[in-house]
């Protein structure tokens, strides 16, 4: 299953989501949006966008399924851990 996660270098929530997908050795990418230049970063803002509805951070993408904010039971549930 892919993992993706779009996250801000300085958001604690994106830190926290980050850790308890490397503690449980989920496999995933990552796609800090602030440290990104350029298109590359509207590109990455418009994405967020329209997967959230808005610009909150993280938002994690796992299959099909979209998680706006660090949510421990539904990344469990999704992930089947």
């Amino acid at each position: 299953m892919t993992v993706k996660v779009f996250a801000l270098s300085t958001c604690p929530y994106c830190r926290m989501t980050r850790k308890y997908l490397d503690e449980n050795a989920v496999a995933y990418d990552v796609v800090e949006v602030d440290l990104l230049e350029g298109q590359a970063r509207t590109d990455a803002i418009d994405e967020v966008k329209r997967l959230s509805g808005g610009s909150s951070f993280p938002v994690v993408i796992i299959g099909d399924e979209v998680i706006v904010g660090f949510n421990k039971k539904r990344i469990k549930e999704l992930l089947g851990l």
